[in-house]
């Protein structure tokens, strides 16, 4: 028995998300069954991260045992034969049989892509959110630099979030301008649900004028929940890579 770790890179848009559910398909389930199918066994992945329903992954992580014969770096090859198009493994590697990818501690990098200009552009329109107001980056980076560091993002995650606790650590915001295309990038110890829509969305209302920068701190420390934050749709979200550590 041996424990393989693969990296994977994916377009969610025809995927409800990552994880296992009873009436959709996800990505977790369609690496599964490639699996069984290929090695003959049956194989369930653990996965580092659970993304939602139309977020993208370049790097996301999992790892599944296996009594293959089959070399761990050779069943990348062989599996991308079985899967979809929008499914590719981009490495594959044998690691130690206690190692969990949720466990381990890691730094976890995400892109929010906002394409911001006139008009959509369909080539792009799959993982990049068309706003057509002009954004100030000025504005949205005086405002990215509140969230460096550690804090409680319990106002920046769903109500619905499960997690034990609310802070986390954000290492690095850094937002781009590609020529029409505005680039966030995001770097941190671990998110909460929808925490990196809901910091692109609010990043984006900076940008359009809709909030004060200054407005951020008050919303991190605020007892109450009485404010909207807009939460950015799925589609341009990119789960860049997973470091561990």
């Amino acid at each position: 028995m041996k424990r393989v770790l693969i990296v994977i890179a994916y377009d969610g848009t025809n995927y409800h998300g990552w994880q296992i559910q009873p009436n959709a398909v996800t990505v977790e389930q369609v690496i599964n069954e490639s699996l069984t199918e290929l090695l003959n066994e049956n194989i369930e992945v653990i996965g580092a991260s659970r993304t939602d329903a139309g977020v993208h992954a370049c790097g996301n992580v999992a790892v599944f045992d296996t009594d293959t014969s089959i070399p761990a770096e050779k069943i990348s090859y062989a599996l991308n034969k079985i899967l979809p198009d929008d499914i590719v493994i981009q490495e594959s590697y044998e690691v130690e049989p206690d190692f969990h990818p949720r466990k381990c501690e890691s730094i976890k990098t995400y892109v929010y892509r906002i394409l911001n200009r006139d008009f959509d552009n369909p080539v792009k329109s799959r993982n990049a959110l068309h706003v057509y107001r002009k954004l100030d980056i000025d504005l949205m980076r005086g405002a990215a630099s509140y969230f460096v560091g550690r804090h409680d993002f319990r106002n920046f995650c769903s109500l619905h979030t499960q997690a034990r606790s609310t802070v986390r650590i954000i290492y690095s915001l850094d937002i781009e301008r590609e020529d029409d295309e505005i680039v966030i990038t995001v770097s941190g110890n671990g998110f909460l649900y929808n925490m990196v829509r809901m910091i692109a969305g609010t990043l984006i209302d900076v940008g359009c004028g809709k909030m004060k920068p200054e407005r951020i701190p008050e919303i991190l420390v605020s007892e109450k929940r009485d404010f909207a934050i807009n939460t950015a749709p799925a589609k341009g979200l990119t789960l860049e890579m997973i470091e561990y550590v």
